[in-house]
């Protein structure tokens, strides 16, 4: 049994005049990811590997599930991916011996790995939004249809 967590990143800011890289949290951006990150604490979900872009928002976002969550992350620039083929990439190549991989990054391609992966439609996984899709199989390179066993929304919360 394997359980992939996907997040994407927390409302981000378009008032500075910096490349979409290097875009920070919004304040609300900041405060839905501590909300989620409690949500999913109270929840039995550990993962064995955690995986950020390296875009700002991104990394700002896994950052705050850590400090909430007790966990360490890496950075991987493929989950810079707007598409979700690379991150897809990136999902199928984790080694089997993780059972609970959790990735931060961006949309369009989080909703479309979900809607391709998950047995639930979601229109637009919202930012800070988080979706748990459990997987019958052993093996991270054969994943391809799963069960969405739990969507977290901060709009639920507000």
């Amino acid at each position: 049994m394997k359980f992939l967590i996907i997040v994407r990143h927390g409302k981000s800011s378009w008032k500075y005049d910096v490349e979409d890289f290097y875009r920070p949290l919004k304040k609300r951006g900041e405060n839905d990811a501590q909300v989620i990150a409690r949500e999913l604490e109270k929840r039995d979900y550990s993962p064995d590997l955690v995986l950020s872009s390296d875009a700002v928002r991104a990394k700002t976002t896994a950052k705050i599930f850590s400090n909430i969550l007790n966990f360490d992350f890496k950075l991987n620039h493929c989950l810079y991916d707007f598409s979700g083929k690379k991150a897809l990439e990136v999902i199928r190549s984790c080694d089997n011996s993780i059972e609970t991989l959790m990735i931060f990054g961006h949309n369009y391609g989080l909703t479309s790995i979900i809607n391709t992966l998950g047995n639930k439609h979601i229109d637009n996984l919202p930012t800070s939004g988080l979706v748990v899709i459990s997987f019958e199989t052993d093996d991270w390179k054969t994943i391809q249809h799963g069960n969405t066993v739990l969507t977290l929304f901060p709009k639920a919360y507000r």
